[in-house]
Parts: C-alpha cells; structure tokens; sequence
C-alpha cells in the first residue's frame, strides 16, 4: 500500500451527553481526536471522524423539567442553540466527518433491533432490580463498589432503585473481557487494565440491569411497552448505528468498522472497555481495535464540574487567545493519557514560550531577514556549510519519523516536542551564523542566502507537522514562506523548498500576552459571562400591605406527601392529587400546574401544602387546601415551580 493511499481510518470521540453546558475538559477529547484525524488524513488514510450527542436518559428528563421544558427542547437548545455543542466544534475548528445525535429516528429503530437481537441470543432477561443508581453517570452500582457510600466515578450521592427491568448477561462474558484485556493492547494505557480487572472483573461480573420503568425519556422497548433502553447501550451503539447498522440512513458499515480506536475519558473506560465489548461479543460483531482512556483536566486538584463551580468556559478562552493558541495548549501541556492542572496562568506561560518566543519567533525572523537582504526573493546561488549546517539539516531529515512514532502511541505531548526542538534548533542556528554580519559583506550574499534557505525549509517541515494541531497556524505559515507540500511523501525530504522561494511578511503570529492584564481581563470575562447564563427573571411585585404575626400564624403549613396524581378530565389545567397528610385520612388538593408538570413525575415527591383552607369546589370536585409554589417570568414566559422538601421529612411535620 502506498503512503499517498494507505486505507480507512476510523476514529470516535465520546458522544457529549447534553445536561449541562460545555467546559473546557469536554473540549480537550474532542480536539485531541480532530488531531488524531487531521494527521491521519496527512498520511493518507480515508478518515471517518465521528462525534455527536447522548440525549437520553433520567439525568436529561429531570433537567429539562426543572427548566420547564420538554426533553427534546431541552437538548435541542444545548446541541443546536447558540453557544451550543454544535457551536462550539464550529469555533474549535473540529472536522468531524458525521455528527449522530441519539434522538435521531434511524438511531432509535436500529437501537430497538439490536436489543431485541441480543434479547432473542439470550443474552436479555427480565427481572426486578434492586440497589444502587447514580443519576449523573447513569451508573447501577452495587453496595460493595460504593466508596463512602458514594459513587466511585464521581463522588456524588446515590439513590436507591427498584424496579422492573431487564438484565444483559454480563457475567457471562467475564473470562473473555479479562482474557482481551490482559493478554492484548485492546485497552491503553496499561494502567486503565488493571483498575479495570481489579476493581470490576475479579471481585465477580455482576449482570448488568439495561432498561428502566421509572421514566420514560428514552428508546423504547417495543416489544414490552413502559420499559425504555438503558442509556448505555443506546450510547455505545451509536458507533456503529452511525455507520449505516440496522438502518438505511448510512451504508459504511462494512468499509470503516471495527473503529481503530475510540478515545474516552478514564471515567468511562469501563463501560467501553467490559460492557461494550460484551455487547458486542453477543451480537456476533468485531470488536474495535483499541480503546485509549485519557486523563482529565483538573482545576484546583479536582476534576471540572459545573455541579462544583470550576468550569472553564472555552469560547472565552479562544476568544481572548485564540482557537489555535488554545488547541495546542491542551495537547502541548499534559500528557495525554494522564490527569493534567490546568491553569490560566500555565496558559499564558505556554503561549509566551512556545508559540511566541519559539515558533513565531522563527517565522517573523526568517520572513523579515528574507525581505531586508533579498527583497523577499531568495537568490538561486547559495553555498553551504557542512559545518554549521549538518546538525539542523539531520534533525530536521529525521523529524517526521520521529513525531509519527509518538503519534502512533497518541502520545500528541512528545510529538509536540519533537517539532519543537528542531524550532529551538532553528533559533539557535540563527545566531551561530548571525545572518546580520554575513549581510555586511556581498561576497558572503551566497552564504546568506543558504542560511535563509535552510531555516525556510525548517520552517516548511515543522509548520506542516503542526497542520493537526493547529490548523489555521499552519496554513498561514505556509503561506508566508511561499510553501504548499503537505503531503506526507514531502516531511521526509529535504530540499523540496525551491531555492528561489519568496516570502510574504504579515503580523506577529503569536504577540506575547501580559500576564497580569490578562488575567484580569479573563476574570472580568467570567463574571460577565456567569451574569449572563443566569435566567432573566420577572418576579411578582412584593405586596405592599403588610400582615399582622398572628394572622399568618393561623396559616397550617404541613409536609404532604404525594401518593396519586391525576389529571382532571375536561380541563387542561388541573391536576387532582391524592396526598398523605399524616392524619391516616387521605387528602385531595386540586391544583393548576398541569402545564408544568407530568402527574406521574409527582408521584412519591414531598410537598408542602397549606391545610387549613376552607375546602372549595373546582370542575365539580373538592379540593381541601392549596400546594405552595413559587410563580415567575422567564423570557417572556410565565414558569411554575412546585414547593419541594426533603423526602425525610415525614407526612404531616408542621412547617414553621
């Protein structure tokens, strides 16, 4: 095979899933795997580079109605909205191939064939679950991997589950995924092998509880009505629905799976390194040729989390320093399968030595050195110096050997490196032959010309290795030293530059930043943007008549307890609930909030209730007391809040 055609590549990014807005961690998957493709489509390969959104799932039900929107609504504002997902690959200059969303219908109907595939191999069976379920990771959990009686993924608090389910057979795989995973490089890097054989494999394979009842926001089960799709294997299968399995919407299939590789953040690697392989295992299909579980981004020692307030917004990152800047920051600084700190301070630090001391000190040099001595146009009549050149000239010949083995491991930081230590190189062999002194003699005109030369051709190797990390950089390098071989054949082979290459000039690529003036810049910009994302809201004016103590002390509050709801027939608004006051007697409270809230959502939540309210007549039945909620605008639109309160308060407890 010829490198100008060397076959398909096929590389996945995590599908995003849509809860909340994007950080800066969610960005760094996503442009390490743009890299990834970038460089293999340099080399040759025909690429498929997928991304999308995972948009099922309790987690997104209960987000969009504490929003006061359906799920579809809620999802399509984080994706397609402004500032959104689709967005901001958009802005990080992201050349994914196809972009799947898991609402998408072809990805549903073929999600309903391949559980129902598996289900009819025996692999799925029906039964009750019972025990632990983390709602941010959709993760079930028994009581024994719990650490602290919390979730091992993310520390949050989990909730007890029980319910009617069905059940993959994941024991059932046990031997096999502890067999691939230790005796083959399915999973990098070796130490994600071990955490997942000692913490999950040996202890014993639990099956793996893969549809709920409890909600409804997601593939339904068509053949057993009220049972939806574990979110799970609606999202890992998205690799291959979309390809074109089980649905006609695409027809790659057969040419680009088994992915080459899939990247993942280290939290989960184990759904994609022993219970998407399993799956697999029981649909009779290849399984990938590897799955790369990188670091996180840590902010103060902790992973990013908007739950816990350290989010980095990276459109306000890109837009302060640039998308490239900002690119290469994240692949230049931390190794990629490890955790890394981030901090603006190291971003600014890595801008100033890399990108504008280093590399745009080499191209603004060579450019105006180009156009003082020689009018832009280098003369044909050059000589060399074995003795001053050798050393630049082999590093350089060697270069894109060097940085396709690194790349080749995924190890982007090393690569990095490799390119610029031949830019250092290039720095210094500036001074060695002080290109200022050789211009004072026209005698030495050929010598300078050559020294010109060589540094341009320094620059033609390294700024096209540069193409998958910084796209945009790389292009205007090129332009400015009159240069147009990308192709891979030409970044082993020196000389190529013609001799007689023109240069343009154009502004410093990478002006270096004030450190203290941009961190309070980026501090202002963080608050502006926090001011912003906060709902614009319009509050009832507070009453100006004032009411005694006593008065408002004959108001009976009391915890009330949500055991039926039900809409009322013949009226859009009403919402009849049968509650348990703590009286032993049930209590019916009709309410107008049918627009707000589904009744079956309500079932089982703690309310409060004012009950010592004349009873009084509503679409002909009695409603005896008034639930507390709190009423504002929204944009323009009215939002209604139900009053909630700890479900450990008991039936009955007076509020006061």
């Amino acid at each position: 095979m010829s490198e100008a055609n060397k076959g398909k590549f096929y590389i996945t990014t995590p599908i995003y899933y849509p809860s909340d807005r994007l950080h800066i961690g969610h960005t760094y998957c996503t442009v390490a795997t743009d890299t990834m493709a970038r460089y293999k489509r340099m080399q040759g390969y025909d690429v498929m580079f997928l991304t999308g959104t995972d948009e099922h799932g309790q987690k997104i039900e209960d987000k969009a109605r504490e929003a006061g929107k359906t799920p579809q609504q809620f999802v399509d504002d984080i994706v397609t909205g402004p500032r959104g997902v689709l967005d901001l690959w958009k802005l990080m200059n992201i050349s994914n191939d196809r972009f799947i969303r898991t609402t998408d219908d072809y990805h549903v109907a073929a999600i309903q064939k391949i559980f129902k595939k598996m289900y009819e191999n025996g692999d799925i069976y029906k039964g009750k679950y019972t025990g632990k379920y983390c709602k941010p990771c959709e993760s079930f959990w028994t009581e024994s991997q719990l650490v602290d009686g919390k979730c091992p993924d993310c520390g949050r608090e989990v909730q007890d589950a029980e319910e009617e389910a069905y059940f993959f057979r994941l024991s059932k795989y046990a031997d096999k995924i502890q067999d691939l995973l230790e005796n083959t490089d399915f999973l990098e890097p070796r130490s994600r092998v071990h955490e997942m054989v000692n913490n999950f494999i040996k202890p014993g394979l639990e099956d793996l509880c893969v549809s709920r009842t409890s909600f409804t926001w997601g593939v339904p089960v068509d053949f057993d009505p009220g049972h939806v799709v574990y979110v799970w294997i609606d999202a890992l299968f998205n690799y291959t629905t979309a390809l074109g399995l089980y649905n006609d919407k695409y027809n790659d299939y057969d040419k680009f799976w088994p992915a080459d590789v899939h990247f993942v953040g280290k939290e989960i690697v184990r759904f994609h390194s022993i219970i998407w392989p399993s799956m697999l295992m029981s649909m009779g299909m290849p399984l990938p040729k590897k799955v790369f579980g990188h670091g996180w981004l840590l902010l103060d020692g902790g992973k990013m989390s908007k739950s816990k307030g350290n989010v980095v917004d990276p459109y306000i990152l890109a837009e302060m320093f640039g998308v490239d800047a900002l690119r290469f920051f994240l692949l230049r600084t931390f190794p990629f399968g490890s955790d890394g700190n981030f901090s603006n301070e190291l971003l600014i630090q890595t801008i100033n030595t890399d990108l504008a001391n280093d590399l745009g000190n080499i191209v603004s040099r060579t450019v105006a050195m180009a156009q003082k001595y020689f009018g832009g146009t280098l003369p044909a009549e050059q000589v060399a110096d074995d003795a001053l050149d050798a050393n630049l000239i082999e590093m350089v010949s060697g270069l894109r050997d060097r940085y396709e083995a690194q790349m080749e491991k995924y190890a982007f930081q090393n690569a990095l490196s490799e390119v610029f230590n031949v830019i250092s190189r290039a720095n210094k062999y500036i001074d060695e032959n002080a290109p200022w002194v050789l211009a004072r003699d026209e005698a030495n005109k050929p010598r300078l010309a050559r020294v010109l030369y060589n540094l341009l051709e320094t620059i033609r190797i390294c700024g096209a290795l540069l193409l998958p990390f910084m796209p945009a950089t790389s292009a205007e390098i090129m332009k400015r030293i009159g240069a147009d071989r990308y192709d891979w054949d030409s970044l082993n082979q020196y000389g190529l530059l013609p001799a007689a290459a023109t240069v343009t000039d154009g502004p410093n690529l990478f002006p270096r930043v004030d450190m203290d003036k941009a961190l309070a810049e980026l501090e202002e910009a963080e608050a502006a943007a926090r001011k912003a994302a906060l709902p614009a809201l319009e509050i009832e004016p507070y009453a100006e008549e004032q009411v005694d103590f006593d008065t408002f002390c004959k108001s009976d509050l009391r915890a009330v307890k949500v055991k039926d709801c039900q809409p009322v027939k013949k009226s859009n608004k009403l919402l009849k609930f049968t509650l348990d006051d703590g009286t032993g007697t049930d209590r019916q409270i009709l309410s107008g909030i049918a627009m707000y809230y589904k009744p079956e959502d309500l079932i089982g939540k703690t309310l409060v209730a004012i009950t010592n309210l004349p009873p009084r007549k509503m679409m002909g039945q009695e409603s005896c007391g008034m639930l507390l909620s709190a009423v504002h605008t929204e944009q323009g639109e009215e939002k209604l809040n139900l009053i909630m309160v700890s479900d450990a308060i008991p039936a009955g407890a007076k509020l006061c």
